[in-house]
């Protein structure tokens, strides 16, 4: 017999939110994005703003240091939220 997948639809809504990028040495960038992409988008966007390479991005959060791969929304940072921003 055939298999029969049953797709669902599921909507979500994409928001876009801004963050604040602070590196502490003078240098402070409001990043508007969607919750729905990666670190490694945000340092992206945070290296077009900079002019650093975004390889050499770190952003953390008190003593959790992001992943390049994990989307904002699963890291739940939402609309408004500073990050600390290092350079490696």
């Amino acid at each position: 017999s055939p298999v029969v997948l049953s797709l669902s639809a599921k909507y979500t809504t994409i928001t876009m939110i801004e963050i604040t990028c602070n590196d502490r040495l003078g240098k402070k960038v409001r990043i508007k994005c969607n919750d729905d992409d990666t670190i490694g988008d945000l340092k992206k966007l945070v290296a077009a703003q900079t002019g650093t390479k975004w390889e050499k991005i770190q952003l953390k959060k008190w003593y959790t240091i992001y992943k390049n791969h994990v989307t904002l929304a699963d890291y739940e940072i939402h609309d408004g939220m500073n990050l600390e921003l290092y350079y490696t």
